[in-house]
């Protein structure tokens, strides 16, 4: 069974840093992509960042590119998102998602692309 478990979030000043982990199961990374999604109260769901690893590479919205960096640790089946530079407007739920890529590198960020998605965690950031 696919598991996704989104943690880190929390409540910190413009300017700061968060880092959030999604800790996978059930499936084998090769095979899959997994991508970070946001959505702000009363926006839709967007996707910020996304990473595939047979071969690897990452991708990143505009919104975010230069402040947010998203790694793996393929050993422990971990993913993180560390958010640098926050503002008001990454106040948002976090989620992390996986799709089923069979491999090759990854660059979708559409939330039909995505097969399972964590619960999320809750980033705020204050002004």
């Amino acid at each position: 069974e696919v598991q996704l478990v989104e943690s880190g979030g929390g409540l910190v000043q413009a300017g700061g840093s968060l880092r959030l982990s999604c800790a996978a199961s059930g499936f084998t990374f090769d095979d899959y992509a997994i991508g970070w999604f946001r959505q702000a109260p009363g926006k839709e769901r967007e996707g910020v960042s996304c990473i595939s690893f047979s071969p690897g590479n990452t991708y990143y919205a505009d919104s975010v590119k230069g402040r947010f960096t998203i790694s793996s640790d393929n050993a422990k089946n971990m993913v993180y998102l560390q958010m640098n530079a926050l503002k008001p407007e990454d106040t948002a739920v976090y989620y992390c998602a996986a799709a089923l890529t069979y491999g090759g590198s990854w660059y979708q960020l559409g939330l039909y692309d995505y097969d399972y998605w964590g619960q999320g965690t809750q980033v705020t950031v204050s002004s």
